[in-house]
């Protein structure tokens, strides 16, 4: 019998059919500000490079299953060996193979909202239950808090973002230190921003600590488009990623862009020195304009209209073709915005349409 019209054959999980997806809205604007890309593209000889390396790639053969060389690469930069690195398509399919591997069913993942929402997300797709902190009102993380979450929930995994998105915030070294000193399981630092931040939890990594740290070539390598993410932790803990994330999941093109991109790290080093100074000059204007505004160690700031209300603000805006990250539904962010930075010129239309809003 079939079923009847407008009515699915079958059904999904019954978690999954109750849950919301992950998505940014991708608009038609003259000023994209809401996905925390670079705002500038990687070297034209990049670009060059990678073109010739495509000419060589066999394409009847599979690629390089376990990413060796594009791991080795990675390693150099971190001063660690290949087998501490795990690469895969994004930082999230880092942590999905994660929650796969250390979560699902019967298992925990802590997360101190507000913050990365594919944290949590990922966790449940996965099957992981997830247990909530809190912040404090200015969206720091408190040591007691941990403590408690810790204690009453002994999660598996405990997930931790500096700078945090969307806040912006640097978690404190002292702070990072307790956590994966008396987490009872896996620590997970999330620093697809870390670049931009003047301290780093990869100083913390060591073969007999449960801690791994994520990165992403998407932002301050200017590579979103090609969706490639790695962790650094310890070498057993990368065996068992490998044992369970699929064959040849990261296809040759993806590896020869990682490995070249390598090759230009004073061109990106100089890209965050420049984002870094236009954030100051972002965030003086902001706090010029009716709004509060939280300090960022991120290529992004958050802001809060005083007098109208965000999501009001935010149409504003893309009326004007200018597209920033709503951020006013999400856990403690009532009222709360979020934009990317942007080229001088991009920034400058995004602050007169704001004042514009706002007035």
């Amino acid at each position: 019998m079939s079923a009847p019209a407008g009515t699915p054959p079958v059904s999904p999980r019954a978690d999954v059919a109750l849950m919301e997806g992950y998505h940014s809205p991708q608009l038609d604007v003259a000023v994209r500000l809401n996905t925390n890309e670079s705002p500038v593209a990687p070297p034209a000889a990049f670009v060059a490079a990678l073109q010739a390396e495509v000419a060589k790639v066999e394409w009847h053969r599979y690629p390089d299953r376990r990413a060796w060389q594009l791991r080795t690469r990675i390693g150099e930069l971190h001063g660690v060996g290949p087998e501490q690195v795990f690469a895969a398509n994004g930082s999230n399919e880092v942590l999905q193979t994660v929650c796969l591997t250390y979560g699902g069913a019967g298992r925990t993942a802590a997360v101190f909202e507000p913050t990365y929402a594919l944290h949590g997300h990922i966790s449940r797709l996965t099957g992981t239950t997830v247990v909530t902190g809190d912040r404090t009102d200015d969206f720091a993380l408190d040591a007691a808090e941990v403590d408690r979450v810790s204690a009453d929930a002994r999660p598996d995994i405990t997930f931790l973002c500096s700078p945090n998105n969307p806040t912006g915030l640097v978690e404190e070294p002292d702070l990072v230190r307790h956590v994966v000193a008396t987490a009872p399981g896996l620590v997970v630092v999330d620093e697809a921003y870390g670049q931009f931040a003047p301290w780093s939890a990869l100083e913390l990594l060591g073969d007999d600590v449960p801690l791994v740290v994520t990165r992403t070539f998407s932002k301050t390598w200017s590579m979103a488009a090609a969706r490639l993410g790695y962790l650094v932790g310890p070498a057993w803990l990368v065996a068992e990623l490998e044992k369970v994330v699929l064959p040849y999941h990261l296809d040759a093109l993806k590896q020869a862009a990682g490995r070249l991109a390598l090759d230009y790290r004073p061109e990106m080093e100089a890209r965050v020195a420049s984002l870094v100074e236009e954030r100051g000059r972002l965030v003086a204007a902001l706090t010029d304009l009716d709004v509060d505004v939280w300090p960022s160690g991120a290529n992004f700031v958050l802001f809060r209209p005083r007098q109208r209300a965000g999501n009001d603000v935010w149409q504003a805006l893309v009326d004007s073709s200018v597209l920033i990250r709503n951020c006013a539904s999400w856990p403690g962010l009532e009222g709360c915005l979020r934009v990317t930075l942007g080229t001088p010129a991009e920034d400058d239309r995004f602050l007169e349409a704001l004042q514009e809003a706002l007035s």
